[in-house]
């Protein structure tokens, strides 16, 4: 490599290089009590071990007055393909959140999976080796890698659930890093003499995060347009028989720069299900040696396609995974949210799917949710299952014991009857105080906009209708505004830009409506459309497709050309 192309490279590729496959030097960092933080390329190096440093941002100012350092602490997510748990490892995950971490509440997110928030230092490697002893781990769930792969989580209602779920534990397992340094550090295991490969990821990994999906028409709860490789299981006769394959979908943007954008995935092909880890592997070594490493902000998948063109790509995934795509199968999206309550399942088992809001399970006052999950863990004999709109699945109680499981959910807050379809389909990513990246509030600002915005429904007449909404604290995404019918993005403290014209089932991009505008501005707008949507709409028309139609906005058709018309 020339100095010239060494010097085009960012950052992030040098740090990886020289980890020593993502050693660095975390675990003499570990022993340095000067500092709550990372040092150096640490910092970035924890990501691939599933942990980002964050500080508490409500306290920052006051520490800095005391002349403190922030309070430096660790976000880990768990690798959960599928979000499948067993209660055995819920009780333990719940005593970790209770006594290590600053915030006592496990964290369910839109990977579909759990995070814990707010821990110090000295208890990062014990948490690791906690992880272990239950069977799980955190490797790969941040940073450059394939990280925690979604999987349909409505529970067993046929056999292909069961078969979807299992390709989607074989994906993350195939794509996973191959270094021993997670083990090595976290778990005090030996180095061994053999050099470390990585055969699929590389010697320096991807140029950005990637992220995996396996989908079950049609439900599209796990929002395949939001991630860079999706299987979308076609099923004959109740059998899985193989996969559409979506490739270079993604909605992180960054504000003021038109060269990024939220993009949808183009559709591939059929495969075959013994062509699926080929093709998993072949696309993701594609972008490996094709993506972007002088840019960030261009490195995904998405960009990469719109560089080279998708028949292009296309063509190389086929060659390196010696495989032709078929036309694809026919299929349709009817939904994508959660659907609550009980439902039963091909074997006779009972489903129980509770919503929580904003996925934070905490004892809050006259609502002891966390408490709750223990009590139902301490006697469930079947599974949890997270989904990847932050809900959680009792799943596989048998009928003798339904009841026993319902009361302890109705006595903890967990089944609340009062909760309104607008309220179980809004969403927000956990922004302040944590994520060093939020402009504006998500989290905490989305119970009262949500009591808003039914008030708005009910004052037009509406209040039986919901409207797909959706928070997030900065543009890169992470509560997936960008397939709402209303989304807002933070721009700075009670700030947002206002994005309308996404649809129900996650197909379609929404367009900016109004940039920048205040809480109360955004409710003004939202009273506005509601009233002509209440006055105007046809039979069973959404809100997303009303404002398309009324030429509210103009749909989204090509976002890398048209989203900043």
């Amino acid at each position: 490599m020339s100095d010239n192309q060494e010097q085009k490279l960012s950052d992030n590729e040098r740090l990886k290089r020289e980890s020593n496959f993502l050693r660095g030097t975390i675990a003499q960092d570990l022993k340095d009590d000067l500092t709550g933080g990372f040092n150096g390329d640490n910092f970035q190096l924890i990501r691939f071990h599933g942990m980002y440093q964050q500080d508490d941002r409500d306290i920052r100012a006051e520490r800095a007055k005391q002349k403190l350092e922030p309070l430096h602490n660790v976000m880990l997510r768990c690798r959960l393909p599928g979000g499948i748990i067993s209660p055995q490892q819920w009780l333990a995950i719940d005593e970790f959140a209770e006594q290590h971490t600053l915030y006592g509440s496990i964290r369910l997110t839109t990977r579909q999976t759990f995070q814990f928030h707010g821990v110090l230092k000295p208890d990062i490697k014990p948490m690791h080796q906690m992880l272990n002893r239950i069977g799980l781990d955190s490797i790969a769930t941040a940073g450059d890698v394939n990280r925690n792969v979604l999987c349909t989580s409505n529970p067993v209602e046929s056999e292909v659930h069961q078969q979807a779920y299992e390709w989607a534990v074989k994906i993350s397992e195939h794509l996973l890093p191959k270094t021993r340094a997670y083990a090595e550090i976290w778990l005090n295991e030996e180095k061994l003499e053999t050099t470390d490969e990585e055969p699929i990821l590389g010697s320096t990994y991807l140029p950005r995060k990637f992220k995996t999906t396996v989908v079950i028409p049609p439900q599209n709860d796990v929002d395949v347009h939001a991630n860079d490789l999706n299987f979308v299981a076609i099923a004959e006769n109740g059998q899985l028989v193989g996969f559409n394959v979506l490739v270079g979908g993604g909605l992180a943007m960054t504000h003021g720069d038109k060269a990024t954008f939220p993009r949808k995935a183009d559709d591939f092909g059929f495969i075959p299900l013994d062509k699926t880890l080929a093709v998993a592997e072949a696309v993701v070594s594609t972008q490996r040696d094709w993506g972007n490493r002088s840019d960030r902000k261009n490195a995904k998948t998405k960009y990469t396609l719109e560089r080279v063109g998708v028949e292009t790509f296309k063509a190389e995934v086929e060659k390196r995974a010696g495989v032709a795509f078929a036309p694809s199968r026919a299929y349709e999206f009817t939904g994508r949210g959660d659907r609550f309550g009980w439902v039963e399942g091909v074997d006779g088992k009972h489903h129980l799917t509770l919503f929580i809001e904003n996925g934070r399970i905490l004892d809050f006052p006259g609502k002891p949710l966390k408490t709750g999950c223990a009590e139902i863990a301490k006697i469930h004999q079947g599974d949890f299952r997270l989904t990847a709109n932050q809900n959680l699945i009792v799943a596989g109680v048998a009928p003798e014991q339904k009841a026993e499981i319902e009361k302890i959910a109705r006595e903890h807050g967990l089944i609340e009857p009062d909760v309104t379809v607008q309220r179980q389909n809004s969403m927000a990513c956990v922004a302040l105080p944590t994520c060093p990246l939020a402009m504006a509030e998500a989290e905490r600002y989305l119970p009262g906009a949500v009591t808003e915005l039914e008030q708005l429904l009910s004052k037009h007449g509406m209040a039986e209708e919901h409207i797909v909404f959706r928070v997030t604290g900065c543009p890169n995404g992470c509560g997936r505004a960008m397939l709402a019918e209303i989304g807002l993005v933070g721009k700075g403290p009670g700030k947002y830009n206002l994005h309308l014209g996404g649809d129900r089932f996650g197909t379609r991009i929404p367009r900016m409506y109004r940039e920048n505008i205040s809480e109360q501005e955004i409710m003004q707008e939202l009273d506005n459309l509601i009233g002509q949507w209440a006055a105007q709409r046809h039979t069973q028309e959404s809100f997303g497709d009303f404002v398309i139609r009324a030429g509210v906005v103009k749909p989204v058709v090509n976002s890398a050309k048209d989203f900043y018309d």
